[in-house]
């Protein structure tokens, strides 16, 4: 057996060698056609005017070449490189890995609207947000969920609508520009009036109000009275808006009782982020594909995480996501709720059945995306790879400028996390 080993050696090095000689041979021919032919050149004067001419065609090329770079990476991909550049692999390749919840309706059902609707409502709603009272709304909704809504409701066409959580007034700005003689019900602990006194807020003037001294909690509400006062018989045709960071699961309980369908949750917080338990940390489970996190410090969870970490401000890292006993549901093993002013230690199971509940009385669920892709809002905040594909995609720049989008300010664009629309059922076991 050895002496095959050396014989094949034997043979693989004799075999390089006559390559060697072979290309040493080839070189040698090469070189000697070369220096004939620049001596050549050289003799009748034709050297110098050859040497610029191969320069001029070679520099041409490069042109040539870095322009149709530019071209490309301008038309379909500009955010791409430039992740690239600073050495992540893409906005959506860790998409699974780190694991991006949905959750599961009854039957599979979704939403009637497509994409095509819904860039055909972006092109309607720009010209409305412009006129809108509020013009700076920190801490409050931007384009995107200011469209979402506004959407939505002109979809569904509800008899009333409820909105839980004001602040200054442009939800509800937002729900009457939807739906110009619907009556408005708004729950807010301070009454938007009061903002009016250091700068804009809007106050609607066929909106009831539960606010200020007045305020009354969505789950405490007499909503037959409430019903029956606004003279609707149908509950199915009543939208519910949430915008109060109140644990939402405690939100679809409250809704359910009253007879509730139609509900829109403003702050879908991700796993390991917000001040509220939300419905993508109760549906991220490991039965999900994607699903579930790995706390281990040294995985390829924590590496992408990281990386991650550095580039959007709603990414977080292994540090933010789990808690003590390598606890990653909710935020860091809590379900909170009230502004995060209360933080209850939940475990797994609690979690997992938290989860088989809202599957149970769901019957359609559908996260808003994103407006536009990130190279063309300039966006900060939400990671790409975290959210579904944008309606106008990186790279369609004519399409986003056409729809209006280009004339907004940049900082509006910078307010999304995960806007979701559910219709919702109880359960029948």
């Amino acid at each position: 057996m050895l002496e095959r080993v050396l014989s094949l050696r034997s043979r693989t090095t004799q075999a390089n060698s006559e390559e060697d000689v072979d290309d040493e041979s080839k070189t040698r021919k090469t070189l000697s056609l070369t220096t004939r032919f620049l001596n050549q050149l050289t003799k009748t004067n034709f050297l110098w005017p050859s040497l610029f001419f191969f320069l001029f065609l070679l520099i041409t090329s490069i042109a040539i070449h870095s322009r149709n770079i530019v071209c490309d990476v301008s038309s379909t991909g500009l955010i791409h490189s430039r992740f690239n550049f600073f050495g992540i692999d893409g906005l959506d390749s860790e998409f699974g890995l780190l694991g991006v919840p949905w959750c599961r309706s009854k039957h599979g059902k979704t939403v009637e609207w497509t994409t095509k609707d819904l860039i055909k409502g972006i092109e309607e709603f720009v010209p409305v947000y412009e006129t809108r009272p509020i013009k700076n709304n920190m801490y409050g909704m931007g384009f995107d969920h200011s469209f979402g809504l506004w959407f939505i409701t002109r979809w569904i066409k509800p008899e009333l609508m409820i909105e839980s959580g004001a602040f200054k007034g442009h939800s509800t700005w937002v729900l009457r520009q939807a739906m110009p003689n619907t009556p408005i019900v708004s729950l807010s602990p301070r009454h938007p009036e009061k903002y009016l006194k250091k700068g804009a807020a809007y106050v609607d003037g066929n909106c009831t109000y539960f606010a200020g001294k007045d305020f009354v909690d969505f789950g405490s509400v007499d909503w037959g009275r409430m019903m029956k006062k606004h003279g609707v018989t149908d509950r199915s045709l009543v939208l519910v808006f949430f915008d109060d960071h109140q644990n939402e699961l405690k939100r679809l309980k409250q809704a359910l009782k009253a007879g509730f369908r139609h509900l829109v949750f403003e702050d879908n917080y991700d796993t390991g982020t917000g001040d509220h338990y939300s419905f993508r940390q109760m549906c991220d489970q490991f039965y999900v594909r994607g699903g579930g996190h790995s706390c281990f410090k040294d995985g390829d969870e924590a590496r992408i995480r990281t990386k991650r970490r550095m580039f959007w401000e709603k990414a977080v890292d292994i540090g933010e996501l789990c808690g003590e006993g390598e606890a990653w549901w909710g935020v860091k093993g809590q379900m909170r709720d009230d502004f995060n002013h209360s933080n209850k230690a939940i475990s797994y199971n609690e979690h997992f059945q938290n989860s088989r509940f809202v599957e149970s009385v769901l019957d359609v669920y559908w996260e808003l995306p994103p407006v536009a892709g990130p190279s063309l809002t300039h966006q900060t905040r939400y990671d790409p790879a975290r959210v579904s594909s944008p309606i106008v995609e990186d790279g369609r720049f004519g399409l986003f400028q056409r729809l209006g989008l280009g004339s907004l300010e940049t900082s509006v664009f910078n307010g999304y996390t995960q806007m979701v629309y559910l219709q919702v059922s109880k359960s029948s076991s």
